[in-house]
C-alpha cells in the first residue's frame, strides 16, 4: 500500500483525507438512521395507549419529546391536541423540518466528498501529465521521470474514482433515508391527532 501511495506522489494526500472523512460520516451516519433510533416500531401505538389513560399531560409530552426524532414530531402533535387541524398540521410540519434537518447532519459534507474526489483526481492526473512533459528534453526522454508521470497521473484518477462512487452511493441513499422517515413520522403524528381528535379508532 505504501508503494502504491509513493507512486502516486503527493496529490494523493489530499484524496486519503477525503476518504478517512467520507468513511467517518457513513459509519456515523449508518449508525445515527438507524429505524430503532429515529422512528422505533410501535412507538406511535406505545403513545397512544399511554394518551387514552394520562391524556396530553405536560410530563407525558415531555416524556414522549425524548424519545428520539418521532418523539419530537408526535410531542408536537399532543402539544397542539387541542387545536384546529390546520394549526396542528402547520405545527408539525414545522417540527418536522427541523427534524429533518437535524437528520440531514454531515450529509452535505459527503455530497462534497463525493462531488469533489474526482476533480481531486484529475488535479493529479494534470499534477502526472506535467511531470510527464517535464521528462522530455532535447536529449530525449527521462524513463524514470516518464513512469512517476504516468503512475501519478493514473493512480490519482483511480483513487478519485474509488472515494467518490460510494460516497456518491451512501449519500443518496442516505438522503432517500432522510425523506422517507420525515414523510412517515409525520404521518404517524397526524394519525396520533386523528385519533385523539376522534377520527379514528
Amino acid at each position: 500500500m505504501w508503494s502504491i501511495i509513493q507512486a502516486a506522489g503527493w496529490p494523493i494526500w489530499p484524496l486519503i483525507f477525503a476518504s478517512i472523512i467520507a468513511l467517518a460520516l457513513i459509519l456515523e451516519r449508518l449508525w445515527s438512521l438507524r429505524r430503532s433510533v429515529v422512528a422505533p416500531a410501535g412507538m406511535v401505538d406505545h403513545v397512544l395507549a399511554e394518551y387514552r389513560q394520562s391524556g396530553a399531560a405536560p410530563e407525558f409530552i415531555t416524556k414522549v419529546a425524548q424519545q428520539g426524532p418521532l418523539g419530537r414530531i408526535l410531542a408536537t402533535g399532543l402539544a397542539n391536541v387541542k387545536s384546529p387541524r390546520p394549526v396542528i398540521k402547520e405545527s408539525i410540519e414545522e417540527t418536522g423540518r427541523v427534524v429533518s434537518h437535524d437528520l440531514d447532519r454531515f450529509l452535505t459534507t459527503l455530497g462534497t466528498i463525493a462531488a469533489m474526489a474526482p476533480l481531486l483526481g484529475l488535479f493529479g492526473t494534470v499534477v502526472g501529465m506535467i511531470e510527464i512533459f517535464g521528462s522530455q528534453t532535447a536529449a530525449g526522454s527521462n524513463p524514470i521521470q516518464l513512469a512517476h508521470g504516468i503512475s501519478v497521473a493514473l493512480y490519482n484518477t483511480a483513487f478519485g474514482l474509488i472515494v467518490a462512487i460510494p460516497s456518491m452511493i451512501f449519500y443518496r441513499h442516505f438522503r432517500a433515508t432522510v425523506d422517507g422517515f420525515v414523510v412517515e413520522m409525520e404521518q404517524q403524528a397526524v394519525k396520533l391527532v386523528d385519533f385523539a381528535h376522534g377520527e379514528r379508532k
